[in-house]
């Protein structure tokens, strides 16, 4: 098979070393195999750079292992051209030698180009992306927190989203940490309804009639469902500054003027007299 780089490395990446087999070409232009082995610290990482660089390889190549993969990817993808391979692509390819280990199989695989290199995007997309994947966890999470507690509610005969349009509305919240709280009076509990829902008070002491127990304040306590929102973008908590606010400063004290009345009965105005400087003697 023709071989279309001559200096490869592949690396087996694992949580706490990464094995790594330098595919080099030798005197007598016969393939030279050159194994080595670092942590996966940074100053591991560091090492194993400046070895690939001593082999004078071009081209890396390593597997997509979880999230071990990153560290390694970043520490290199600055010096060399890296290839992030599918580890189902390269279990996949044939006549695969049975001596060799992952490390120096993944070098002969890149060497021959018979794998395919996966698209990494570069740094600033990498951060947005990982931020908007949190935020769809984020999401995803506070979705699967609503219907639990739908649920729990449901169970206890509470037939709240029968009549307000969601769970985690402000008279929903109010409501369910009153419930949370021991409150088990529904007239109470309705008259904390705000809004468009004072309407719907008979409705509300209807729906909020059932069997809450302490069983069923558990899961919405230990989810925070009765505590406010959190503020923000994506429902993170704005940062809030540590700056005390300025104060205004003093306005100078003004007399106000006195009025006195003059002996026909009208009223006059008496202004402030200048202050008198002491004349030298």
């Amino acid at each position: 098979m023709e071989q279309i780089y001559e200096r490869v490395a592949g690396l087996d990446v694992h949580r706490d070393s990464v094995s790594a087999c330098a595919r080099v070409p030798g005197v007598r232009r016969e393939v030279v195999l050159h194994r080595a082995r670092y942590a996966t610290t940074t100053a591991g990482l560091a090492e194993l750079a400046d070895w690939l660089a001593g082999e004078a390889v071009t081209v890396v190549g390593m597997e997509a292992t979880g999230v071990y993969w990153k560290p390694c990817y970043y520490a290199l993808e600055d010096r060399f051209e890296v290839w992030l391979c599918n580890a189902h692509h390269v279990k996949n390819v044939p006549v695969r030698k049975t001596d060799m280990s992952d490390a120096a199989w993944l070098a002969d695989v890149v060497a021959h180009g018979m794998v395919r290199a996966s698209f990494v995007p570069p740094p600033p997309i990498r951060e947005l992306r990982d931020l908007t994947r949190y935020r769809k966890r984020r999401l995803d999470t506070r979705a699967a927190e609503v219907q639990r507690l739908e649920k729990v509610l449901q169970d206890a005969g509470i037939k709240l989203t029968s009549v307000a349009s969601g769970v985690l509305t402000m008279s929903g919240r109010n409501m369910i940490e009153a419930l949370i709280a021991g409150e088990r009076d529904t007239a109470v509990l309705a008259e904390m309804a705000i809004g468009r829902m004072r309407n719907k008070l008979p409705a509300l002491i209807e729906a909020l009639s059932g069997h809450f127990g302490p069983h069923h304040a558990v899961s919405p306590r230990a989810s925070g469902a009765g505590s406010a929102p959190p503020t923000g973008t994506g429902g993170c908590a704005a940062p809030s500054s540590s700056r005390p606010a300025p104060r205004p400063e003093p306005r100078p004290a003004t007399s106000a003027p006195s009025t006195a009345r003059s002996p026909t009965g009208e009223a006059r105005t008496k202004r402030p007299s200048p202050s008198r400087t002491a004349s030298p003697t």
